[in-house]
């Protein structure tokens, strides 16, 4: 095992710990008294009372909702699916945003439909803020803070963001959860799973065909939605990207958490004072290099994704700021995790596309999701084939079009009934957000060239020359044994052939591929047998008293044989995998 998968194997137990901590802790946080404060309920005596009514005939106004857009009749188009979550209000709009980046959940036109999706919500009042940083921290504000502002830096349908100064003078951004919010979206989601058990019996009696099991996605949307009400797990999700993914804090970095003023329901990090990366006349106005920030972002994407197997989910340009000339990745509240095995069939796949290998890029598809009964392997391969034609008969690896790239390898997979797991769902669709990203900023850069590139470094550093040769030898050394039967087996063939006890029934389809891969394989058995013998006469030539020699006292010749026969016989080795 090499270093970079025991760092990967560390990080998963590392963060499987995490998350065992904070299911006990929030296990234990819901037996704990957590009624609101006394001057907490005074402030929101109006939105309690107006929410006990609400809660009484809200599901008449879900249904209401659902029979305006005639959800009953064929199903939602994106668009529809949409305006009805904006109709449902702020909670259903951030169950929007979270869907629009599951591609494992949805169709690519709902998930880039939902993608529009903005909450308009109206900022909660500063008092109420302070008193829920008051009631979380158990100290008043002035407390806490030598100064805070009661303008939100940017309200949402989860939270709010307010900046302060504490007392030793640091920058911070507190974000507020709102109070009732909680409470809402766990009841809404007790309505929904009741209306999708409704929605799937009645989609089994028809012929929708749409295939999509609606409660499934409801409980998935769920627990999503638990890990967004957690704030502790947004901060566990920054402490671990600033620990293992952050090198060099001159090229990238990320906020640092405020842990003792951060619970469940407030998280405080230090403040970044920059800009968006979108701002471009701005960065450019303070002197800023836009191709250097653009390569240290990607630079630093790749090494979470390929080295640490950590990476942030949500890399859009609201996500990465510019303070100083040094970028920031903000907001940790979806992160991505991709295991070495993936990351090597992904480099699998990378690679049979570069060599034009359709047989390892088949094999790596389907290793990589899940095949079903209606996958035709045949049609598969014609299809890829295609595939491989269409994206790399570029002049050059710059014009290829990465986004045109993934989104037309994941219709394959549709296609062909492919299912593909969420981990590798959510990596194309931050690999595709981070390219218009870089895009926008630093068009000369090529995202699937700097992927080719580092992953072609990291298969050199996990080569193992001896390694390869052990296998190497095993592989040959068990063809060896099984050419040894094969006379032994003709032999017992021909004798059952005549004397009449052999029956053989043949079909042939496809003959032609066959004939040819027959040929290629007595063509590498023929080159083996080459390598044994050129092996075996090295052998022999080391016994003789041939010049030149080498500083070891064996004929240089006879290294050559060594060193040809191996090369030639690591070379046989892998082709015949293929």
């Amino acid at each position: 095992m090499n270093n970079r998968e025991e760092n990967r194997e560390l990080n998963a137990r590392k963060k499987n710990k995490l998350w065992e901590d904070l299911k006990q802790r929030r296990e234990q946080r819901r037996h704990e008294n957590t009624e609101m404060s006394s001057k907490l309920k005074q402030l929101l005596s109006r939105d309690l009372t107006a929410a006990k009514a609400k809660e009484k005939k809200r599901s008449a106004e879900i249904l209401g909702v659902f029979a305006n857009h005639n959800f009953y009749a064929g199903g939602f188009t994106p668009e529809e699916l949409r305006t009805t979550l904006e109709d449902l209000g702020p909670t259903y709009v951030k169950i929007g945003q979270i869907m629009s980046s599951r591609l494992d959940l949805l169709p690519e036109s709902y998930c880039n439909e939902l993608g529009k999706l903005r909450a308009n919500v109206k900022p909660l009042d500063a008092e109420v803020a302070r008193a829920v940083i008051e009631q979380e921290i158990g100290k008043p504000i002035d407390e806490i803070f030598l100064e805070f502002r009661d303008e939100p830096l940017g309200s949402a349908s989860i939270a709010q963001a307010h900046y302060g100064k504490l007392l030793d003078g640091t920058e911070v951004v507190t974000k507020v959860q709102r109070p009732l919010i909680a409470d809402m979206m766990r009841k809404d989601f007790e309505l929904l799973k009741k209306l999708g058990s409704v929605f799937n019996a009645a989609a089994e009696g028809g012929d929708s065909g749409s295939g999509v099991d609606l409660l499934s996605v409801i409980e998935e949307m769920e627990a999503v939605t638990e890990e967004e009400l957690d704030f502790r797990i947004e901060g566990e999700n920054t402490r671990f990207f600033k620990e293992y993914c952050i090198d060099d804090e001159t090229k990238v970095s990320c906020p640092t958490i405020i842990d003792e003023l951060s619970t469940e329901r407030i998280l405080t990090m230090t403040f970044v004072d920059g800009c968006s990366i979108s701002k471009k006349d701005r960065l450019k106005e303070e002197g800023v290099d836009l191709d250097e920030i653009g390569h240290n972002v990607i630079e630093n994407y790749l090494h979470q994704v390929l080295d640490v197997g950590t990476f942030h989910a949500d890399p859009h340009q609201g996500n990465i700021m510019v303070s100083h000339g040094v970028p920031y990745w903000i907001d940790f509240g979806m992160i991505g995790h991709v295991s070495e095995k993936s990351i090597n069939l992904i480099q699998d796949l990378i690679f049979a596309l570069l060599e034009r290998d359709l047989e390892t890029l088949v094999s790596a598809v389907t290793s990589m999701g899940a095949a079903t009964a209606e996958t035709n392997r045949s049609k598969l391969m014609e299809d890829l084939d295609v595939y491989i034609d269409k994206y790399m008969s570029v002049r050059s690896v710059n014009d290829l079009d990465m986004t045109g790239l993934m989104n037309d390898l994941s219709d394959i997979c549709a296609k062909h009934s492919i299912k593909m797991p969420s981990e590798y769902t959510m990596l194309v669709r931050s690999l595709l957000t981070i390219e218009g990203v870089i895009e926008d900023i630093c068009p000369s850069l090529n995202l699937f060239e700097l992927i080719s590139g580092k992953l072609m470094g990291r298969a050199k550093e996990n080569f193992d020359m001896q390694q390869e040769l052990l296998a190497a030898g095993k592989d040959i050394l068990a063809t060896g044994k099984k050419a040894a039967k094969i006379p032994v087996l003709a032999s017992d063939a021909l004798n059952n052939l005549v004397k009449g006890r052999t029956k053989v029934n043949m079909e042939l389809t496809g003959y032609e591929e066959l004939l040819e891969k027959s040929k290629e394989t007595i063509r590498y058995i023929v080159m083996a047998a080459f390598a044994c013998i050129l092996l075996i006469g090295s052998c022999i030539l080391c016994l003789s008293d041939i010049e030149p020699k080498t500083s070891t006292g064996m004929p240089l010749v006879a290294v050559i044989g060594f060193i040809f026969s191996i090369a030639l016989a690591i070379y046989i080795v892998k082709k015949m995998k293929k």
